[in-house]
């Protein structure tokens, strides 16, 4: 009966999982949607621990070991979510996917070693020490084969996403050699030999090979995001985010567990179609995002002349056209999340709505750190979604626009990506800016963007720049057209 009651508990948690992650495509509904997946998973971890009994009808046990590793991880969790700043955010998920990663990974080496424990004096592992009383090879072929690709899976995705959270927040840099794609490949190839071998000839393999395969599959996540460019990380996380989710479905294979099953699929097919599209929205291929190189490094950058004379606009000059303007759409990027300038863009957006000034959003795919970032940090300050325009949108309205303000976007506005084809970008599909009749360009300085690239926006007829810390002049700005 516990058995039955479990299974629909698990089939309760799968359709929350389900709903939770249909939710999550609309800011408006993500919280609800995220409260019920984590409701579903908490309905299902609970009734893992009360209800599964094993062939013998006995219960788990060692409560104390389960709730204290809970106690400590949910501390952890509600501690770092509450004091990480949305600029770390992208940080926090690539983290929290890499543990995701290393739990798919320990999982394996658990069920390994207890296959491993079923040996009595041998040192090796016999197929028939497993399955005494089998004859079906298959069988076990395929649970071998499960363990294996949990492991490898599970730890590039560990590791990979570590050198993915250290390059986010400066603390590793990129890293290549020459012959680094022709070694990952070497390296992969012997990986996926030697899991062959075990499962194939697994009687003369012992814990050394398990082992081995399973320090050269970190070894491999960090030379596969080591040589990745800054710029191309949020397909990274995406990608490795996948990786978690099937490492995560091996598990649920192994344990016969439909809600762990579930929720790894999803993960993984998320990851998968999340990488696609923003491999689309930069019009690159996914190899070339894992081969190729995406901006220039910060010596070339240092070496590049300016491509002429950029003019800078007062603050009280561009509270005047933004006050007078018919529409104007605001471009945030990573430098509004740097100074935390959400709640002062919305009461900008405020005032300019209240003098009869037309404000919305235009939101590119990939601005900020990952997918949805500014869409977080906005619904953050609670600025309307019916004024978040797609960059599809965003483009067939700046013709019609009098002034963009543009907050902190570099890469994603850079016309070089349309115009130049030995740019970097080039070929990406960027917002539209430069159609409407006035552009305003706020930047801490003229430094290049997140790929290392000069914007030639910046030089741009219709261009003017106001320099300063994002936050503090849209308060400033907001003071001016107060006094206006």
């Amino acid at each position: 009966m516990s058995f039955s009651f479990l299974t629909i508990i698990y089939l309760i948690a799968s359709v929350t999982f389900i709903l939770g992650l249909k939710m999550l495509s609309n800011p408006a509904s993500a919280r609800k949607g995220n409260a019920i997946a984590a409701t579903g998973m908490v309905l299902a971890i609970a009734a893992t621990i009360f209800l599964y009994r094993d062939d013998e009808g006995k219960a788990l046990g060692n409560y104390g070991w389960i709730f204290g590793g809970l106690l400590i991880g949910a501390t952890i969790g509600t501690l770092a979510a509450k004091r990480v700043k949305m600029t770390a955010m992208p940080e926090m998920v690539s983290l929290f996917n890499g543990m995701g990663g290393a739990c798919a990974a320990l999982i394996s080496i658990v069920e390994f070693n207890h296959l491993a424990n079923k040996v009595h004096a041998s040192k090796t592992i016999s197929l028939q020490d497993i399955f005494p009383s089998s004859t079906a090879y298959g069988n076990w072929t395929g649970e071998m084969l499960i363990i294996l690709a949990g492991l490898i899976i599970g730890a590039v995705s560990f590791a990979g996403s570590i050198i993915a959270w250290g390059k986010l927040n400066g603390k590793i840099h990129d890293l290549a050699f020459r012959g680094h794609h022709l070694f990952n490949f070497v390296l992969l190839l012997i990986i996926v030999v030697m899991a062959g071998w075990m499962i194939g000839v697994f009687e003369n393999a012992n814990s050394l090979v398990f082992y081995t395969i399973f320090f050269m599959s970190l070894l491999y996540g960090v030379f596969f995001v080591l040589p990745i460019g800054g710029a191309d990380m949020p397909v990274v996380i995406s990608l490795l985010n996948s990786f978690t989710g099937v490492a995560a479905a091996c598990g649920g294979f192994l344990y016969n567990n439909k809600a762990m099953l579930t929720g790894g699929i999803l993960v993984g097919a998320a990851g998968t179609l999340l990488t696609i599209l923003m491999c689309r929205a930069m019009n690159r291929s996914l190899i070339n995002v894992l081969i190729g190189s995406f901006g220039v490094s910060a010596e070339q950058a240092a070496t590049k002349q300016e491509q002429g004379n950029y003019k800078e606009i007062s603050l009280s000059d561009a509270a005047v056209v933004l006050s007078y303007a018919n529409k104007v759409m605001i471009v945030p990027g990573y430098g509004l999340a740097v100074a935390q300038a959400q709640h002062a863009c919305h009461e900008l957006e405020k005032l300019l709505t209240a003098r009869g000034v037309e404000v919305k959003y235009a939101i590119h795919p990939v601005a900020g750190r990952m997918p949805g970032h500014m869409n977080v940090l906005l619904a953050e300050a609670d600025v309307d979604y019916e004024l978040l325009l797609e960059m599809e949108q965003a483009n067939e309205e700046f013709p019609h626009t009098d002034v963009v303000l543009v907050l902190g976007a570099n890469d994603v506005v850079n016309p070089a990506a349309k115009s130049d084809t030995a740019s970097p970008i080039y070929g990406m599909p960027i917002l539209d800016v430069e159609l409407a009749r006035t552009c305003i360009v706020n930047k801490r300085s003229m430094k290049p963007g997140y790929a290392g690239i000069e914007n030639e926006l910046f030089f741009r007829p219709k261009t003017s720049m106001l320099f300063g810390d994002a936050k503090k002049v849209l308060q400033d700005l907001a003071a001016e057209i107060k006094n206006l």
